[in-house]
């Protein structure tokens, strides 16, 4: 009796064991089946020539192309954050487009905002606010006004207004576009500072702080991306992008002394007249010798 008992313990621990095998096999073979049914993982393609504001990349240089390779990979195998960002950008570059046409700078810098913001009115920990990530200082003298009821870094046109002007002003200094970008992640005196020290004068030549170092880059890479997003597997229809509701513009030349109410008097809300309007930081709006212009829906 005990014998028979042993061998059924020993028939037990064979069709375990098999059982187990059998089981990692299954999973092994899932695996393989998971890769080879398109859940791989392959490098993107690298152009083989490249310019950015007119300017060529020189992909021969040293580290040149890796680094510009390691954007490509970061923002297209970033799919749930590039992917919307792809579809906010042909609403916003309808407005950015045309004011660095009217102040002279190269659309590539339509995708600097790209790289700063993501095209959204985001705030960063160190205080910098909107598409373009101005701190307080750096707005204010160029013409953006902040207080407690307006804050026009978030206002999209002025504060396009105002980079233009600072990326002018970086041109003038350096005679180069690739520099002026630089500039306005490391400053313009930061920048010098870099090539007084170094000796050089080109961008791809400076040694620089790791942010600033890829910052170019990055740009680059969202321009390559945005411009041809097939190939890098986005695949978009004209739908998919998302649309802005068609607005007008209202002419304040008077105080407003509860946007809620003044909302509800022309057919609207407070979320929308906010929504629309994200330079207005309170409920209130006081209008001293100034006329403001709030964007309100067409039609609700």
């Amino acid at each position: 009796m005990k014998k028979q008992i042993g061998y059924i313990h020993f028939f037990l621990l064979v069709i375990v064991a098999i059982g187990v095998m059998s089981y990692k096999s299954s999973q092994t073979e899932d695996q393989v089946n998971r890769m080879s049914n398109g859940q791989k993982v392959f490098p993107v393609p690298v152009p083989s020539t490249l310019e950015f504001a007119g300017e060529t990349v020189p992909l021969n240089k040293l580290g040149i192309k890796e680094r510009l390779d390691r954007e490509l990979l970061v923002n297209t195998y970033w799919q749930s954050n590039t992917l919307p960002l792809i579809k906010r950008s042909k609403e916003a570059f309808k407005t950015i487009e045309p004011i660095l046409l009217e102040n002279n700078i190269p659309e590539d810098f339509k995708y600097l905002a790209v790289a700063e913001s993501g095209l959204q009115n985001v705030s960063s920990s160190a205080g910098a606010k909107g598409y373009w990530q101005f701190m307080t200082a750096s707005a204010k003298p160029y013409g953006l006004e902040i207080n407690s009821e307006v804050d026009e870094r978030y206002h999209l046109e002025k504060s396009t207004e105002a980079a233009c002007k600072y990326l002018q002003e970086a041109y003038n200094l350096f005679r180069s576009w690739s520099m002026a970008a630089a500039a306005y992640n490391r400053g313009k005196a930061g920048i010098q500072r870099d090539l007084n020290k170094q000796h050089v004068k080109s961008y791809y030549d400076l040694h620089l702080n790791n942010e600033t170092a890829r910052y170019l880059f990055r740009i680059i890479a969202l321009k390559n991306i945005l411009e041809s997003p097939d190939q890098y597997g986005f695949i978009l229809e004209s739908k998919d992008y998302y649309a802005d509701q068609p607005v007008q513009q209202l002419y304040i030349d008077s105080s407003i002394e509860n946007i809620a109410d003044f909302a509800q008097s022309i057919g609207t809300n407070y979320h929308v007249i906010k929504t629309l309007n994200p330079w207005l930081r309170s409920n209130s709006l006081t209008v001293k010798k100034k006329t403001y212009k709030i964007k309100a829906p067409l039609n609700e």
